[in-house]
């Protein structure tokens, strides 16, 4: 959507595999493909991540690495809760304050607003379920995302001006 609406830049996503899992692993093995693409292609403007909720807590050692790592390599995490669908469901009018208690939660709740919804949906079909006031509803409570959206000028009404969030 950013890419239609002004292309004055182009978003790399990565979709790590495998997914989910350790939140150290995930931030580590980003790291890994963002410089490997990046001494290929030039290093990026902005580098972002987004990781689940749902896996924090389980090896609180591992998670103290997180921050300070993405810090070192300038990298924005933004934490889905608990996880994808999570996100994915606050997309929905209405559903901007849900927070699922768990992941099984998430689905479930997904599953009564998107019935044919599927793990691994690719961003196309995405576009094409979900418009702009859609994404920003989404990352209303989300200050990371929310961040991210203004960074790479996705809240622009066109002028360059910032349009307001609402839910």
């Amino acid at each position: 959507m950013v890419e239609i609406r002004h292309r004055r830049i182009f978003i790399d996503a990565v979709v790590l595999q495998p997914g989910g899992g350790d939140p150290l692993a995930i931030v580590e093995r980003a790291i890994r493909v963002m410089l490997r693409r990046a001494q290929r292609n030039g290093m990026y403007a902005i580098r972002a991540i987004m990781l689940d909720t749902d896996k924090l807590g389980l090896a609180p050692e591992r998670d103290a690495r997180i921050d300070p790592l993405a810090r070192r390599y300038d990298l924005h995490l933004i934490w889905q809760e608990p996880c994808h669908e999570g996100l994915l469901l606050r997309h929905f009018d209405g559903c901007a304050d849900l927070r699922p208690s768990s992941t099984e939660r998430a689905l479930h709740e997904l599953a009564r607003r998107w019935p044919d919804y599927r793990k691994g949906i690719p961003a196309v079909r995405l576009a094409e379920r979900f418009d702009e006031a859609a994404v920003l509803r989404a990352a209303l409570g989300n200050e990371a995302l929310t961040c991210f959206l203004a960074e790479i000028g996705f809240a622009e009404d066109g002028s360059g001006r910032r349009r307001p969030f609402s839910r």
